[in-house]
């Protein structure tokens, strides 16, 4: 059987916890809205909106239909051919940094900044 001394406790214990969790209360925001434009104005920018027939939330939204590239399909091979060992050098295993260290640039000296740029030799 439990003990009356347990018994107290676990009671206790459930009181403690039993109660109200409120995340939060709600807030009421007691200052007036006062638009900038008017009605007849917000009203005439809905109208343009859906007259120019280009809506994001419509299925056959296609913001790339008339896109139109200004490099080659050759000349973006031809970069991403050039760039591939950098890339897989800097997604090694060690994140590149062997490879940067092929690139030291000597020490220019600090700035900071507010300051005029001091070169240090």
């Amino acid at each position: 059987m439990i003990s009356r001394k347990f018994a107290t406790a676990l009671v206790l214990a459930a009181t403690a916890v039993a109660g109200n969790a409120f995340a939060d209360d709600i807030t009421v925001d007691t200052t007036p809205f006062v638009s900038a434009r008017t009605r007849a104005e917000v009203q005439a920018d809905l109208g343009q909106f859906k007259q120019s027939g280009t809506s994001p939330w419509s299925i056959q939204y296609n913001p790339l239909r008339s896109f139109k590239s200004g490099t080659t399909r050759a000349e973006v091979t031809a970069q991403y051919v050039n760039s591939r060992d950098q890339v897989a050098a800097l997604n090694s295993e060690d994140s590149g940094s062997a490879y940067l260290a092929q690139y030291r640039v000597r020490n220019a000296g600090t700035t900071l900044a507010g300051q005029p740029q001091t070169n240090a030799q």
